[in-house]
């Protein structure tokens, strides 16, 4: 069988993404053949005014998404906050499922449920963003037939997310925003073919959890490793690819790498500070105590409490320098 074009674009952006997503879907024409299904990471308490901007961005119709909604060609999907936006049997699924790479709504869960629902008709479009959140549905979408390109490096604000959908899929095509649009219209409008079945269990077991009511807790595939979950600090699972470790918890919250190492930066980050903060609440309570002493005249506890708090001082001032060295690697995508 043969399909007249790729008719589902699937897109993901984050920091620095807001306005190649509003030249992108500038650049469409209001006949376009596909629809588009857009993904930006915002916060959970976020405001849903991206799909305004969008909608007055160029002449398709751009909306927040709806739960079970039919998707229909020339009109654009943007995913609500705190709800990940799922493609299966040609509707959209919206579900509160699982943070993933600590994203809800996280790209790879739609790119993956596309290239699912979709296969070789998928065209997926990767914007500015940090780390690497997309790279594995990317790699999904192109395993099913499907197509990739991303905005290129030299444009973006953060290209951490392109970059590394580019080295998911090498045959990514990197382009100009503006020309992006060219690619997406090409690529709506050449014929493909849909004999080709992939079959992969794993991502069908993934989506499938996503998709239902009360997702259960079941022992993820991979190997159990000495490692916690950021989110939840439940047992972790490693599954391993021929290019890439994935980390997935019993709930179901997933990482990829760098995820991973930024998710446990910001976890230690938060006991440091936790940290500092019951140290300065000790110096306080040694300080009030040694005034006590020293009104009352006891000399044998006034220097005791005047060693504590030079030992709680010097505790606090390492643990303020550690503090300062742990973070995120930010747009860094480690190299192999």
């Amino acid at each position: 069988m043969e399909a007249p074009g790729r008719d589902v674009v699937v897109v993901a952006a984050s920091a620095g993404g807001v306005e190649s997503l509003r030249v992108l879907l500038s650049e469409l024409p209001a006949d376009l053949p596909a629809a588009v299904l857009v993904v930006l990471h915002v916060p959970p308490q976020g405001s849903s005014r991206l799909a305004g901007i969008l909608d007055r961005a160029g002449p398709l119709k751009a909306a927040p998404a709806e739960d079970q909604e039919i998707i229909r060609p020339g009109r654009v999907y943007v995913a609500r906050p705190d709800f990940h936006l799922l493609m299966s049997d040609g509707m959209i699924r919206l579900t509160r499922g699982p943070q993933h790479n600590g994203h809800r709504p996280a790209a790879d869960p739609l790119f993956v449920s596309a290239a699912l629902d979709a296969g070789a008709r998928v065209a997926a479009v990767v914007l500015s963003g940090t780390l690497d959140d997309g790279a594995r549905g990317c790699e999904a979408i192109y395993k099913h037939g499907g197509a990739v390109a991303v905005q290129d490096l030299a444009e973006c604000a953060f290209p951490g997310m392109p970059r590394a959908a580019m080295t998911a899929v090498p045959a990514a095509r990197a382009l100009p925003v503006r020309e992006l649009a060219g690619w997406v219209l090409e690529q709506s409008r050449t014929p493909v073919s849909t004999e080709v079945q992939v079959y992969d269990n794993e991502m069908e077991r993934e989506i499938e959890q996503f998709l239902r009511e009360a997702p259960s807790l079941g022992e993820p595939e991979g190997e159990l490793i000495a490692f916690s979950c950021p989110e939840c600090n439940g047992p972790i699972y490693e599954q391993k690819s021929a290019t890439s470790s994935r980390y997935v918890c019993r709930v179901g919250h997933a990482w990829s790498r760098d995820s991973m190492i930024n998710a446990q930066s910001d976890a230690v980050e938060r006991a440091l500070w936790v940290a500092i903060q019951r140290l300065e609440e000790r110096l306080r309570v040694l300080e009030r105590m040694r005034r006590s002493a020293e009104e009352r005249g006891q000399e044998l506890s006034l220097r005791y409490f005047h060693e504590e708090e030079e030992r709680t001082s010097e505790a606090l001032n390492t643990i303020r320098m550690l503090q300062s060295r742990i973070g995120r690697n930010g747009d860094t995508l480690l190299a192999d």
